[in-house]
This record gives structure tokens, C-alpha cells and sequence, in this order.
């Protein structure tokens, strides 16, 4: 049903609401058993409040951000993961701690960890047949000093041992290629970020399922760059080949023929949306995103067009 742009101006939040609550469908579809679609919508609509620039951005990004989540199974409550700003429109963020969560849940990983090495740390790591790493911070009563660096470390079950190491340099240049190198999660939280750097370098070494990839590929807080060739560990993975292309056209990845508000979607734009989405989990979540835009036919008849790009995904 069309929303009425008076009352949303008048009471965003509660617009919101509603649209997450006409959304519940698509969050069943899309949320492992053990999240239900009532914690997820309110764990999402406290975000929200306690974010009211959320509220002012891109109405069909906020929503495709959120369905994005609940695709990955995770929770915005800051910890699992986030929804931050770009410009005027949202984004979904998995944390580390989200990011952690979906590797333990893979099965083939038995224990796995990131950490930020700090300037009075004693940290030693070893590479070869069996990487590994001796990390043991000072007192508590001392100082750590400044971050020096950060690493990852997993043991798959077959008792492999893995072991990714970045300095501060390396962190830094992949943060200053990021879109939000200047402002939000890096600089609120330079640490966590850090964290997740590293481990998504070690991710192309973890036998990993095709949507924890795809989490990493949607999250551009964290781009993937090339390793110095001393480095390099693993072959180019189509995680990097479709951010070479976003990083190349930097208008790839924008929503197209859509107001500065978000407010209103037509049919002929939200089709050109779902025409323009790479990966089968995008257009899911571009399609529950739109159809509260649009009004009860044009829903349909976008649904009949996203069944059709589906299909050739599928063949």
C-alpha cells in the first residue's frame, strides 16, 4: 500500500514500524530458526530509535539493509552487526562478532579468533606448516599503548592451523579505500574495524559457504585489496572481482532513479533495481526493500518480475 508522505514527515519512526511489520514475511523466509521475526524487528526498530539519523535516510536502502540481516542471520544490535550511514543511504555492517558467529556456524572451523596487537604486547607468530602465535598482553595496571597491528587465527577440524597478521600500515591503507575511511565505524571504532580487516583476509583461506561470502561481499566498510606478493596467500576470489568493479565505477552500486528522499518508488525504477542486482541474494533483498514503496499492484507486478530473474539464477 502506498504510504502517505504527509504522515510519514509527521512520524517517521512509527511509518517504519509499520513498514518492518508488513515486511514479516520476508523475514521468515529469511532468518534461522533459532531468531524470530518478533526479536529481529524489535532488536531492529530500537536501532532505529537510538539512531534517528537512520529514520532521515533512503527509505528503500534502510529496508534492503535490514532484510540484508536477516539474510545473514544476524542481529543490528551493535554487537552481531550494524546499520550505518553512507551519505543518504543505509547499510548493513556486520561486526566481528556477527562475522565470528557465521564462521563457528560453518562446521569446518573449530576455533577461531581476531585480535589488536598493541605496542607493549608481546606477540610472537610464526608462519610455515603450522602457523601459530603467542599474544600475551601486559598487567592490567599498565598501559598497552598505541595499536601496532592485528591478526586472525583459526584451527579448522582437521586440525590445520591458520594464521593471518596485518600491521598498522596495512589496516590503515585498506581504511583509507574505504567509503567510510573519514567518518563512522572507523573512526568510532578503529579497533573493531581492524578486527575485521584482518579476518576477512583470513576468510579466503576458510572453507567458507556462499553467503558468508556474500556478507563479505556487501560490507564496504572493509574492502579487499591486494596482498604485497611476499604475502599473498590465495588466489584472486570473486569477492575481489566484483569490488574492482565497484571501485572502478564508483556509481555501480548506487540505487538508481530514486528521489533524494527515498520517499516514493515507481514500478519502472524498482524493476531497473532488481535488473541491476549481481547475486541472487540481492534481489531478495531489493524486492522486500521496494515493495513497501509501492502500492498493491505494482507490487505484484514486481514480484512477477524478480520470479523471472530468479529463475535464470536458477538454471
Amino acid at each position: 500500500m502506498a504510504t502517505n508522505l504527509a504522515d510519514r514527515r509527521a512520524d517517521p519512526i512509527a511509518v517504519i514500524r509499520q513498514n518492518l511489520t508488513q515486511m514479516a514475511p520476508q523475514f521468515q523466509a529469511a532468518l534461522p530458526k533459532h531468531v524470530t521475526v518478533e526479536k529481529f524487528t524489535r532488536v531492529a526498530m530500537t536501532a532505529i530509535q537510538n539512531n534517528p539519523d537512520l529514520a532521515g535516510l533512503d527509505r528503500s536502502s534502510l529496508f534492503g539493509a535490514i532484510v540484508r540481516l536477516a539474510q545473514d542471520g544476524l542481529l543490528p544490535d551493535g554487537r552481531e552487526a550494524a546499520i550505518v550511514k553512507f551519505g543518504n543511504k543505509a547499510q548493513a555492517m556486520p561486526m566481528i562478532a556477527g562475522i565470528l558467529k557465521k564462521i563457528r556456524q560453518s562446521g569446518d572451523v573449530s576455533k577461531i579468533s581476531a585480535q589488536v596487537v598493541y605496542e607493549n604486547d608481546e606477540f610472537v607468530w610464526h608462519l610455515g606448516f603450522d602457523e601459530d602465535v603467542t599474544h600475551n598482553p601486559p598487567a592490567l595496571d599498565k598501559p598497552r599503548g598505541k595499536a601496532i597491528g592485528a591478526y586472525a587465527t583459526a584451527v579448522l577440524k582437521d586440525g590445520a592451523r591458520l594464521l593471518e597478521v596485518m600491521n598498522f600500515e596495512e589496516i590503515e591503507q585498506v581504511r583509507k579505500v574505504s567509503r567510510a575511511s573519514g567518518n563512522g565505524p572507523w573512526v568510532a571504532w578503529w579497533s573493531e574495524m581492524a578486527r575485521k580487516t584482518v579476518m576477512r583476509r583470513l576468510s579466503k583461506r576458510l572453507p567458507m559457504s556462499t553467503d558468508l561470502e556474500d556478507s563479505f561481499d556487501r560490507d564496504e566498510t572493509v574492502p579487499s585489496i591486494a596482498l604485497t606478493p611476499e604475502r599473498e596467500a590465495a588466489p584472486v576470489s570473486r569477492l575481489d572481482a566484483l569490488e574492482h568493479r565497484i571501485a572502478a565505477d564508483p556509481e555501480a552500486d548506487e540505487v538508481l532513479d530514486q528521489s533524494q528522499t527515498g520517499e516514493i518508488a515507481t514500478l519502472e525504477s524498482a524493476i531497473s533495481e532488481l535488473d541491476d542486482c549481481e547475486i541472487r541474494v540481492d534481489i531478495d533483498a531489493r524486492l522486500a526493500a521496494l515493495l513497501p514503496l509501492l502500492d498493491d499492484g505494482d507490487g505484484e507486478k514486481l514480484k512477477d518480475h524478480a520470479a523471472v530473474l530468479l529463475a535464470e539464477f536458477d538454471q
